[in-house]
């Protein structure tokens, strides 16, 4: 094993996997990657694995299109089959504001030129003959949609990064990290010390114990989810293709074919936290006890969507381990805390975005920065007031509401208040409608009536007339606003004063 490398990644399941890839495709390859397993050992081997490219948040979009069109490009790369299946997915609006999100999604694709089209409910039953549509609103195609092989992948990609120089070291848990004088690190194993300029933590189930090693806590959480594969169905095998996967998200539930069957999976109102004291040390491949009756609210509305289901055997069921940010969002980049460690953590739909954030964290290393503006998932959006409680808290708000739409601006209750201000009660009594920032409850807006919510949608909402008439008190009288929360920076040194005149 190696006693020095430029870089360490702890951590070999899909993350861990991509960031080494990446590194030495750009150049690094005096690079190695510690497993305290096998390979995709935690969450990644039991993943459902689909993939789709549309996302809310631009970036996202940008960071999801690249890793689809890159799982081709590395089985070609390395002879490492990916498993992929692309049939194409259906995405299904039963709401209103389904439709309008779904409609915004099209014409960003169109601006991208991305597949994303809305079809007529009669394309839709031809391409997916076992289904009804009757109660939806809106049909949009992504043609390229679909899943992948979640330990094919993995595996493919540290292929691609031993072909360029990159080592792997499985069974060997990583036992401490400690920082030099000289901004360096020594990661200490079982089976040696490595002396490395950089620390990536992609240790996934176990990134909360990995972040403790340096002294930094991460607010993250697993939970339980279930998924269950049914037995073949012979109407799905006369058909003689695949059927393309079914994106319900006011119904809550996921919908593909696997094999001559169907996959189903939900995130239900009954969820369950797992490992809440720390990821047990000798955790790998094993799943957690079967629960059906917790999802089958969800499953029954999927039966509703393809009525043979309600017909099919259940093969096998999947209940297993995922680990959550409070915003359902990687935890990525350099923690500022610390010179030279990377985190990349809590990827929810990593089959995804892994590509983009393999791509993205190597060149954040090597170059400095990223290609794209990472404010949305750097880490510091998160401090030491996001603790255990607020953490538990928000984590199942996010679970419970993985397919609830996130509307622009919007600002979601659980897990607060975390820290008010001594003009917090004063403020509220006027009628402060509050947002989170950086922790602190922060005045938004100032209704008539105290103790009114602010609503959320696509189109104008109710703090549209009271912040139209604070911005001409503004104009025309004289205002206040707390800015109690925004940064102080404290310039100091023999040249402060000349610096800050420049």
């Amino acid at each position: 094993m190696k006693t020095h490398a430029q870089a360490v990644i702890i951590g070999g399941g899909l993350a861990g996997c991509s960031i080494l890839y990446h590194l030495a495709k750009l150049g690094w390859t005096d690079i190695v990657l510690l497993e305290r397993d096998e390979l995709t050992s935690g969450s990644t081997w039991h993943a459902a694995a689909n993939i789709h490219g549309l996302h809310d948040h631009n970036n996202t979009t940008r960071i999801q299109h690249y890793t689809m069109t890159l799982y081709k490009q590395l089985e070609e790369e390395t002879g490492q089959g990916c498993g992929i299946f692309q049939p194409g997915s259906l995405y299904l609006a039963q709401s209103e504001e389904r439709e309008h999100q779904l409609r915004l999604q099209e014409a960003k694709a169109r601006l991208y030129g991305l597949g994303f089209h809305e079809i007529s409910h009669e394309r839709a039953l031809e391409l997916h003959p076992l289904a009804q549509f009757d109660d939806v609103r809106c049909i949009m195609f992504e043609p390229d949609g679909g899943n992948v092989d979640p330990s094919g992948v993995t595996m493919a990609y540290a292929a691609g990064a031993r072909q360029r120089g990159a080592q792997i070291e499985r069974f060997c848990p990583v036992t401490g990290t400690e920082q030099q004088p000289d901004g360096s690190w020594i990661v200490r194993t079982e089976k040696g010390d490595i002396h490395t300029d950089w620390v990536v933590n992609a240790a996934g189930l176990w990134g909360r114990e990995v972040a403790a090693m340096a002294g930094i806590e991460l607010p993250l959480q697993p939970t339980e989810h279930q998924y269950f594969v049914t037995e073949a169905m012979p109407e799905i095998e006369a058909i003689g293709r695949r059927l393309p996967s079914i994106a319900d998200r006011d119904g809550e539930y996921y919908f593909r074919q696997e094999g001559n069957g169907l996959l189903i999976g939900a995130y239900e109102e009954d969820m369950r936290f797992w490992a809440e004291d720390g990821t047990p040390a000798d955790f790998g491949h094993e799943l957690f006890e079967d629960d059906l009756d917790r999802i089958m609210e969800n499953v029954m509305r999927a039966i509703d969507r393809v009525p043979l289901a309600a017909n099919a055997g259940v093969k096998r069921v999947i209940n297993g381990p995922m680990i959550w940010s409070p915003d359902s969002s990687v935890l990525f980049g350099p923690v500022p805390e610390l010179k030279n460690y990377f985190c990349c953590t809590g990827i929810i739909p990593g089959f995804s975005q892994s590509g983009g954030f393999g791509l993205l964290a190597a060149q954040w290393m090597i170059e400095g920065e990223p290609q794209y503006d990472m404010f949305a998932w750097d880490l510091a959006r998160f401090d030491d007031w996001a603790d255990k409680a607020f953490t538990r808290a928000r984590v199942r708000d996010q679970y419970i509401h993985r397919f609830k739409i996130h509307f622009p601006n919007e600002e979601r209750d659980a897990g607060r208040p975390v820290r008010t201000r001594p003009a917090y009660e004063m403020q509220r009594e006027r009628g402060a409608v509050f947002g989170l920032n950086a922790g602190w409850e922060h005045p938004l807006w100032f209704a008539d009536t105290p103790g009114t919510a602010e609503t959320a949608g696509f189109t104008r909402q109710n703090w549209f007339a009271p912040v139209g008439y604070e911005a001409r008190m503004l104009r025309d009288n004289v205002g206040v606003i707390d800015i109690s929360n925004f940064a102080n920076y404290v310039i100091s040194g023999p040249s402060a004063h000349s610096w800050l005149d420049a």
